[in-house]
């Protein structure tokens, strides 16, 4: 009986340091957040609304997802911003050669208060990239039309927030950095493909886009 007894004991007692290790893993874990494009269409999932049709396409990394420019896109209802004082956004995607000029592929955050945005500018053969934050009525765009890259090829593109600073990259190079303040974004929703009241579509593929929770150098953007 005593034997049953300390065994009892201890399996009582290693269920409570599994379960602590467990924990530990899953909040380490969930601290960065990555989306594979692919998998929602892959699998339904209810916090997803999928508007037009979407298609799954091949890409150098893996299955990747194109939007057609009129009517693609994804709707989340989540906003995964919420409470952080500063972080990374990072994506891979493929602008195809032939959209409009003003494209927004990632919007986080309120329609028309505070929001942040990935957004390109497409013209005679090629892009530009914007970072667009609007933090407490403090509104900020880094936008250069003079720094240009071909359309029709896949890109890394990474903008970093933090509560002094607004900074962009291309292919982990520095494009560019401003002063900026800025407050956390508490409330809203996200999409990918167009801006959350559906202008602006998206033409291309996206692959994966990742947000941390800290602020990123290039040697630690995801390489896939």
């Amino acid at each position: 009986m005593k034997n049953i007894k300390y065994y009892h004991l201890f399996i009582t007692m290693l269920f409570v340091v599994l379960s602590g290790v467990l924990n530990s893993q899953t909040i380490s874990e969930n601290q960065n957040i990555e989306w594979t494009i692919s998998r929602f269409l892959n699998k339904k999932l209810q916090n997803v609304q999928i508007s037009g049709n979407p298609k799954i396409v091949k890409s150098p990394y893996g299955n990747a997802v194109y939007f057609n420019g009129v009517d693609d896109a994804f709707f989340l209802n989540e906003m995964p911003l919420k409470n952080l004082e500063e972080f990374t956004i990072e994506m891979i995607f493929n602008p195809a050669i032939d959209g409009d000029f003003e494209q927004r592929v990632v919007h986080m955050g309120e329609v028309s208060h505070d929001r942040m945005l990935l957004e390109i500018r497409a013209v005679e053969g090629n892009w530009y990239f914007d970072g667009y934050v609007a933090s407490k009525g403090n509104k900020l765009a880094l936008i250069d039309e003079k720094l240009t890259h071909p359309l029709g090829k896949w890109y890394h593109v990474a903008f970093v927030v933090t509560q002094n600073s607004l900074t962009t990259y291309v292919n982990g190079k520095l494009e560019l950095q401003q002063s900026y303040t800025f407050k956390p974004i508490e409330t809203g929703k996200t999409s990918f493909g167009v801006r959350l009241n559906k202008r602006s579509w998206f033409k291309g593929s996206i692959y994966k886009i990742k947000i941390s929770p800290n602020q990123l150098k290039p040697d630690s953007f995801m390489s896939s």
